[in-house]
C-alpha cells in the first residue's frame, strides 16, 4: 500500500529562504512541490522521508535562486491492484459511492463497478 521510491529533481531555493539551513529550504520546496499530488505512474505522493544526497547548488546568471540537485526517499501511496482497502463511505449518488481512506478523500467507486443488484438509500 505504501512504498518508498526513490526520486531525483533539481530543487529551485528562492533567495528569500536562504536563511535557513539548505536541508531545511530544500525539505520545504519539495513538499510544496510534492506533497498531496499524484504523479504519474508512482502514486499518491504523501511525505518526504528523508533527503539521501545533496549534490553541488548553482546560482544562474539572472535568477537568485540556488538549484541543488538533490536524492532523496518519499512516502508514495501505491494501492497493487486487488489489493483490499478499508475506507469509510462519505457519501452517495448515482454516480456512485465516495470513499475516504482518513488520509485521502477522493475516491469514487462508480456505479457501474458496484456489485448488482445495489440500491441508493439516501438519508
Amino acid at each position: 500500500m505504501f512504498i518508498l521510491a526513490e526520486m531525483t529533481d533539481v530543487v529551485k531555493v528562492p533567495p528569500w529562504m536562504f536563511h535557513l539551513k539548505l536541508n531545511e529550504a530544500i525539505e520545504q520546496e519539495l513538499n510544496k512541490k510534492l506533497a498531496n499530488k499524484v504523479v504519474y505512474e508512482l502514486g499518491l505522493c504523501i511525505a518526504l522521508f528523508d533527503i539521501t544526497k545533496l549534490e553541488d547548488s548553482h546560482i544562474f546568471p539572472g535568477d537568485g535562486s540556488s538549484h541543488t540537485k538533490v536524492h532523496f526517499r518519499y512516502v508514495v501511496f501505491r494501492p497493487f491492484v486487488d489489493e483490499i482497502v478499508v475506507g469509510k463511505i462519505k457519501s452517495c449518488s448515482r454516480e456512485g459511492v465516495y470513499v475516504s481512506l482518513g488520509f485521502f478523500d477522493d475516491i469514487l467507486l462508480s456505479s457501474d463497478s458496484l456489485q448488482h443488484p445495489s440500491r441508493l438509500y439516501p438519508l
